[in-house]
């Protein structure tokens, strides 16, 4: 977990509070209430590649990212590894091991320059059983992050490449409600290639066969979806692109 904290909530700008504050999760909290998580909050910033927490590791924090991109991942002895999510800023981190009890189940480390806020479980758990709405909205949480994985589950074991892809392009496209005018994903093509389990060459290729019908436009660092109508058929049916 990373120590480079730099002040107490009292310290932090509102901005960053409200970031927080629309959290589904705590959206509904009353004032007092959010004040008093607040007060349990501790702010950190963090560079690209700063591991947050490591699989295995006891779960003693929830994470709040506030700015910039978490990854979500687990590798394998041979060095493979597999993108499971990438969180983005308003949303939480961490919550599993932090309920149960148990270590962590994948490695959370900061995808770009980030901002967070830590909750420490010793503090937060009394909080969550003095509010047994927020407890509602943890299960909702936990049941919503249930159907992700059973949806790339089902991604990797059905559909070939392309409606892998697809999907993949589709849910981070929705997942993060971006707007027709800017569907910009910030996210490279190795990272896809994480996500779908298959190799970046492949993703390249079947990348610009999309881009050459304007389905999708290639940046550094980034994929603009310009049609997402398309992509989302393909996905749902299985990566048959017909003709």
């Amino acid at each position: 977990m990373p120590q480079d904290k730099t002040g107490e909530s009292r310290g932090f700008s509102s901005s960053k509070l409200a970031v927080l504050r629309k959290h589904p999760i705590f959206s509904d909290l009353d004032p007092e209430a959010f004040d008093q998580l607040c007060r349990y909050a501790k702010y950190s910033t963090l560079k690209r590649g700063a591991t947050i927490y490591s699989k295995g590791e006891p779960g003693n924090s929830l994470v709040a990212v506030i700015s910039g991109t978490v990854k979500i991942s687990v590798s394998s002895s041979d060095g493979r590894s597999a993108i499971l999510n990438l969180i983005g800023p308003g949303e939480i981190v961490g919550e599993v091991a932090v309920l149960d009890g148990q270590a962590r189940t994948a490695d959370c480390t900061a995808n770009t320059n980030c901002e967070i806020f830590i909750i420490d479980r010793r503090e937060f758990l009394p909080f969550v059983r003095s509010q047994p709405a927020l407890a509602m909205k943890f299960i909702e949480l936990l049941c919503t992050r249930v159907r992700w994985t059973s949806d790339q589950v089902e991604q990797v074991i059905l559909q070939n490449l392309p409606g892998r892809l697809a999907s993949a392009l589709v849910r981070l496209t929705e997942k993060h409600k971006l707007e027709p005018a800017g569907r910009t994903i910030a996210v490279t093509q190795q990272e896809i290639s994480e996500m779908v389990g298959m190799t970046r060459e492949s993703i390249n290729k079947q990348l610009r066969v999309w881009a050459a019908r304007n389905w999708v436009r290639l940046e550094h660092g980034a994929i603009v979806v310009l049609n997402i109508e398309e992509l989302r058929a393909l996905a749902e049916a299985g990566g048959d692109e017909g003709d």
